[in-house]
């Protein structure tokens, strides 16, 4: 196995953030590593404040510019290959496996779908993203002027977004409507997730029902807004929260024992198709992914 190249992030201190010690401020603010992991981040010389090294006891002003220069890692092993599903001087489309991160964050960076669609398209623009256990279809521009139409297709609702996904229960019900706020509730190990909230940002699905089978059904899943999770909430809210979720539960909110975090796998999620008009050419597309086994009706 070998490690990655590292990596440098780098962030900007707020004016909340004024008079706190940077120490205090990194084990705060990025709780995925404790007050121990962060002072030995510090004593190896990782840290640096507005591009000196930092001792960790300075006092933060705002303006500032925090930067950790992330040693080299091993990364956990996930599904290293992708399929093309279409492919021109402006776009590109790609079947994504589950496991397999779309943008660099916590322990990825090489293993991504970014990375590997870089290391053949150099330049490619990912418009969107699913989730690391999500699978399907997910769109690339390959010029920047494809990058601002299609981000202009999604903002305004204009690419149609259908998903198939195994929910617990088999409901009475053929189609359902949800508008289920989504924005920020508390979770126990990470502050917060995203869940059903009613000071969230509104969110539409429509939910199908393909298949019933014992204890268990297939859904048709269409989604016109983009919400964190949204899938995930919207079944959970209706009552028929995805098999093998380990975080959310019927309710749309997190299980109330030992909730799992929002990259933890076991359920089966596809985003089978796509739908939009040719950046440049204004042709309709319609992008399909095959459907894994468990999700065919």
């Amino acid at each position: 196995m070998t490690r990655n190249r590292g990596c440098t992030y780098r962030a900007q201190v707020g004016p909340e953030a004024a008079g706190r010690t940077v120490l205090g401020y990194l084990a705060d603010t990025y709780a995925h590593s404790g007050i121990d992991e962060w002072t030995a981040r510090l004593q190896g010389g990782e840290i640096e404040l507005d591009g000196r090294l930092a001792r960790g006891d300075e006092a933060l002003r705002a303006g500032q510019v925090l930067t950790w220069h992330r040693p080299p890692w091993h990364e956990p092993d996930v599904p290293l290959h992708f399929d093309v599903l279409f492919e021109d001087a402006a776009m590109l489309a790609v079947h994504k496996p589950s496991g397999l991160p779309t943008m660099p964050a916590g322990g990825f960076l090489d293993h991504t779908l970014l990375a590997l669609v870089r290391a053949r398209y150099l330049h490619a623009h990912p418009v969107h993203r699913l989730g690391r256990f999500t699978s399907g279809v997910v769109l690339f521009a390959l010029s920047a002027e494809a990058a601002g139409v299609l981000g202009q297709a999604w903002r305004e609702h204009r690419v149609t977004k259908r998903y198939r996904a195994l929910g617990r229960g088999v409901p009475r019900w053929s189609e359902m409507e949800v508008t289920v706020p989504i924005g920020p509730v508390a979770h126990p190990r990470l502050g917060s997730v995203h869940a059903a909230s009613a000071q969230g940002r509104p969110a539409h699905s429509t939910l199908r029902v393909v298949e019933r089978r014992v204890g268990e059904s297939v859904f048709d899943v269409r989604i016109t807004t983009g919400r964190p999770h949204q899938i995930r909430i919207h079944l959970a809210c209706a009552g028929h929260p995805l098999v093998g979720d380990p975080l959310y539960a019927e309710g749309g909110a997190p299980r109330l024992r030992d909730p799992g975090l929002p990259g933890d796998g076991g359920y089966l999620l596809h985003a089978y198709r796509l739908g939009l008009a040719h950046p440049a050419t204004g042709q309709e597309l319609d992008l399909v992914a095959p459907l894994p086994p468990g999700l065919e009706a």
